[in-house]
């Protein structure tokens, strides 16, 4: 266990916790939604420093990134809870579980896991992952911090439920992020996952407004996140606030955890690939067989990526990351 950071003290020897929008107020000896970060004497811990639940080198397009430095692989590391409680939670067994209900994992120094990262061939740097890595914010900056100098890169992969302060120290460190957009309207974030979508769109802006790379994921699910005018709402918002070249990944969703609405048809995926692609430039389609993941260029629409499953083919890309055909620089991170 290790202090946590952001968090205040309150009487009777509770603490506030600022991590995330929730703002728990954790008694003596309880822990808060997240279920891994544990009031003890009034000082608050993290319960998951230095433990992983999973750890393995993923291909960079598996979190999904495509525009981030695309074919290579990255170091991906997940450990225990959540601060969200989705329904359709997709990686429940270890996101919606405490220490003491988790399975396996082992623990390693921050140290351990850059030295790791150091020794995969092709590879880019950490992805921090799996599950939500701002209930282990402690771990995560430590071994961010290491990473950066080391000169490796740095991805969280998120929900986007993190007040501002905390995130901005994490701007320091990051190099990339791939943000699920769970959906656009209050109701179905306050009933699907217990949070807000307010703090979410925030975080959007402001990893924008850091000039950070940054890729958008939808999971559709049917019946709940699907309507036409909203998702069209949705896709508006990222086009004016986060720009038309922002990534949008909309994947298929599968029943798990307490979900059982059915998967989402490869028909809805395509329908509402054709409404984004009306404001922004690169919208893919992630869990389904589809064969609009290739990558275009915006300029003069030249093919530049081929993808089938992880495998990534760059034909239309010089060695600085501009388009071929007509000159176009669509990839800083290549």
């Amino acid at each position: 266990m290790k202090t946590a950071l952001w968090f205040g003290k309150h009487n009777n020897n509770k603490v506030k916790c600022l991590l995330c929008p929730h703002y728990c107020l954790i008694d003596e000896c309880k822990s808060g939604i997240c279920r891994v970060r544990t009031n003890i004497e009034g000082e608050l811990y993290s319960d998951v420093y230095g433990l992983v639940s999973a750890l393995r080198a993923d291909p960079v397009e598996k979190k999904p990134l495509y525009h981030f430095f695309p074919g290579r692989f990255i170091l991906s590391i997940g450990s225990i809870g959540c601060n969200l409680r989705c329904r359709f939670c997709q990686n429940c067994e270890i996101s919606q579980v405490s220490v003491q209900d988790a399975g396996h994992f082992e623990y390693y120094e921050p140290e351990a896991i850059v030295d790791m990262a150091r020794l995969v061939k092709n590879n880019i740097g950490i992805a921090y992952t799996y599950n939500e890595p701002t209930v282990w914010y402690e771990y995560m900056v430590d071994i961010a911090q290491r990473s950066k100098q080391a000169g490796l890169k740095n991805v969280m992969v998120t929900n986007g439920f993190i007040n501002p302060e905390p995130l901005g120290h994490l701007l320091e460190f990051m190099d990339a992020f791939s943000v699920d957009l769970k959906g656009f309207t209050e109701s179905f974030y306050r009933i699907n996952t217990s949070s807000h979508l307010e703090p979410v769109k925030n975080t959007l802006e402001q990893i924008h407004a850091a000039g950070k790379h940054l890729e958008v994921v939808n999971l559709v699910i049917p019946t709940l996140n699907d309507d036409e005018t909203v998702f069209e709402e949705m896709v508006s918002w990222i086009a004016a606030q986060l720009g038309k070249e922002t990534v949008l990944h909309l994947s298929a969703y599968f029943p798990r955890h307490r979900a059982t609405e059915p998967p989402t048809p490869v028909s809805t995926l395509l329908r509402l690939n054709k409404i984004a692609r009306r404001q922004l430039y690169f919208v893919y389609i992630g869990n389904a067989p589809d064969e609009n993941n290739k990558t275009l260029c915006p300029s003069c629409h030249n093919s530049l990526i081929l993808r089938v499953g992880y495998h990534v083919s760059i034909i239309g890309l010089d060695a600085e990351g501009r388009c071929k055909s007509c000159g176009f620089l669509l990839f800083e991170n290549f």
